[in-house]
């Protein structure tokens, strides 16, 4: 089998082996958080802050959630990484913006953080924020969740069908998910573009 056979074959398995309800939790918290007038806050490293930049577009435009992503200020996220540390880079953020009950953290990541490991201690950090003020925490994640799955009020885990491959698929299905969750229709105020134009044609 090429290699391409078997990562689409093992895209397939992670598919039908993801949970759907936990896809409907995560949609009815964000419903919430909307109806509530609060805000949502994309916290990801790595590959997973490219992708919660992506995220903040959709959920603004397509969903109408007042959203944001700590890592698309540049200048911010480095000086306060040069100057107080990484692992703070968030926590500090989210205290400026006064987070509250009335908000959500949406965590990507791939091990979903571990502080003994000194893994993504600066997502562990804002999580422990969000406990603190009654904030939502939803995650989309890999591996066995690490902390977020600990703690999330609701998350949907990536399974893993290739230790090899864990962290490619995570953040792959961090797409596949979120888009699932801005086109479902408890979450969807306003049409995409090619859809709209299609529907006139």
């Amino acid at each position: 089998m090429s290699y391409s056979a078997q990562h689409l074959k093992e895209t397939a398995e992670i598919v039908a082996k993801l949970n759907p309800a936990d896809c409907e939790k995560c949609v009815a918290e964000l419903r919430a958080v909307r109806e509530h007038g609060g805000r949502l806050f994309m916290l990801g490293v790595g590959g997973s802050a490219a992708n919660a930049s992506h995220a903040v577009n959709d959920f603004r435009k397509i969903t109408g959630i007042e959203t944001y992503a700590p890592t698309d200020n540049v200048s911010e996220l480095t000086a306060r990484t040069n100057d107080d540390g990484w692992a703070s880079v968030f926590v500090d953020w989210l205290r400026t913006s006064r987070l509250s009950s009335k908000d959500c953290l949406f965590i990507l990541s791939v091990g979903g953080g571990n502080l003994e490991k000194n893994v993504s201690p600066n997502l562990v950090a804002a999580m422990q924020l969000a406990k603190q003020v009654g904030a939502k925490i939803i995650g989309i994640i890999g591996k066995d969740g690490g902390y977020t799955a600990k703690v999330a009020d609701a998350c949907v885990i990536v399974p893993t069908v290739n230790p090899n491959n864990v962290t490619p698929h995570s953040e792959a299905f961090q797409a596949v998910i979120w888009h699932l969750f801005v086109s479902h229709p408890d979450l969807k105020v306003n049409q995409t573009k090619w859809e709209s134009v299609t529907a006139k044609t």
